[in-house]
């Protein structure tokens, strides 16, 4: 009776070494394949994106690593698993805190393939409804436009590779796993896109401050709104290549959240258009 303790220390502590060689396993690997350029996956969290992504189906789960007792949604996860095998890891949760960078895991990490980005321009046929995010820089407000675009029947997404956000585990998590839907372009530049745009025959909206009141604009398809950044808005190498439309608000020194405007533009727009 006097070793239970002593065996229960030791217990405890191969837990955390096996822990700890798991940790540092996945990303000695992580590492070496950044070296090699051979990256072939990427981390997600949270119960929503593991869920969304296992039913859009459009890229592979290849690991989970999740606690005992399993987390509050794991069921959700649970009955979209593929019938191939899928590792499951159990760990420390604080292995995964420092796995996910954040404590905003829900008890679930999943290693899956790279989203699959769009290779090819969008075609004004198809695609007639367009979302181009210009510098956003919070992750947070990347995920809630993913996900209004989503909501409002969208066709795709211009995502921005200089000077942006770009679609990280964060931005997944705030998008609640719903970009695994979306058509997700990343151009080199907002320049770039711009001109992309206008030459495929877009209308370009730009959300301003000195534009025409957005609920009584006369919205043409194929259109792509546009949505600045947090801080200075609408880039100024763009800013006349479009019509600009501004969100009433009841005084002009105030301005809605990003995300928040997107997501009222993008209902407007939807609904004028006929996407709703």
């Amino acid at each position: 009776m006097q070793l239970a303790p002593f065996q229960q220390l030791f217990a405890t502590l191969n837990l955390e070494i096996c822990y700890i060689k798991r940790y540092n396993l996945f990303f000695k690997n992580l590492i070496m394949a950044k070296k090699d350029k051979k990256i072939t996956g990427e981390l997600i969290f949270g119960i929503h994106p593991i869920t969304e992504l296992l039913k859009a189906k459009r890229r592979k789960l290849l690991t989970i690593y999740t606690i005992k007792p399993l987390p509050k949604g794991w069921k959700q996860i649970e009955e979209c698993l593929p019938k191939y095998h899928v590792p499951i890891q159990y760990v420390a949760r604080d292995v995964l805190h420092r796995m996910a960078g954040t404590t905003d895991h829900q008890g679930v990490i999943a290693w899956v393939q790279l989203f699959p980005f769009r290779k090819k321009f969008f075609d004004p046929k198809k695609q007639a409804s367009l979302v181009m995010l210009d510098g956003i820089q919070d992750p947070r407000n990347v995920g809630a436009i993913l996900r209004s675009a989503y909501c409002t029947g969208i066709d795709g997404v211009l995502l921005i590779k200089k000077k942006a956000a770009p679609l990280s585990p964060a931005a997944i998590k705030a998008a609640a796993g719903l970009s695994e839907y979306l058509e997700i372009f990343l151009a080199p530049s907002t320049e770039w896109a711009a001109q992309e745009l206008k030459k495929h025959g877009y209308h370009l909206y730009l959300a301003t401050f000195d534009g025409e009141n957005a609920t009584e604009c006369n919205y043409k398809k194929p259109f792509c709104l546009v949505i600045g950044s947090e801080s200075v808005g609408i880039s100024k190498t763009i800013y006349q290549a479009g019509t600009h439309i501004t969100l009433p608000q009841r005084s002009p020194d105030i301005s809605y959240n990003a995300s928040v405007a997107a997501g009222i533009l993008l209902f407007l727009i939807a609904t004028k258009s006929g996407n709703l």
